[in-house]
C-alpha cells in the first residue's frame, strides 16, 4: 500500500451531487454520460450541472433509476474526454460483495454540494 500525507488528501474535493440526469453513451456497453448537481453556478449566476461519465452501464440497464439519488464524486480531478463526452469528475464507489459497484451515499438525504471533511 502506498500512503499519502493528510496534506495530500485534504485536495481532494470530495462532494455530494445529486444526479439529474443520465443517458447512454453510443456505440458503448459500460458507459453513462451523467449531469450532476452540486449547486454550482456559471459566471452569470446561472444553476450549471457537471458532466461525468461513469462505466456502469452495465450494472445499470434501466439508467432511469439513477435520476435523484445523492453520490460522492471527486470534483478536483483534470477533466477526461472519453468516446468524445467530457468527464469532470469521478463517481465514487466499492465492490460489491457480488462484484457490482455500491455507491458512497449519505445515509440521510442532505444539502447538494456539501462537502466531505
Amino acid at each position: 500500500m502506498e500512503y499519502v500525507s493528510y496534506e495530500e488528501f485534504k485536495k481532494m474535493d470530495i462532494r455530494v451531487g445529486t444526479i439529474r440526469e443520465v443517458k447512454s453513451i453510443p456505440e458503448t456497453e459500460k458507459l453513462l454520460c451523467c449531469q450532476i448537481d452540486f449547486n454550482e453556478v456559471d459566471e452569470e449566476g446561472n444553476k450549471k450541472m457537471r458532466q461525468i461519465v461513469s462505466g456502469i452501464h452495465e450494472y445499470y440497464p434501466d439508467f432511469n433509476i439513477l435520476i435523484g439519488k445523492q453520490v460522492l464524486y471527486i470534483l478536483n480531478l483534470e477533466p477526461r474526454t472519453i468516446k468524445g463526452f467530457e468527464s469532470n469528475g469521478m463517481l465514487m464507489a466499492v465492490d460489491g460483495l457480488d462484484g457490482h459497484p455500491v455507491f458512497l451515499v449519505p445515509e440521510v438525504e442532505i444539502g447538494v454540494g456539501s462537502k466531505v471533511r
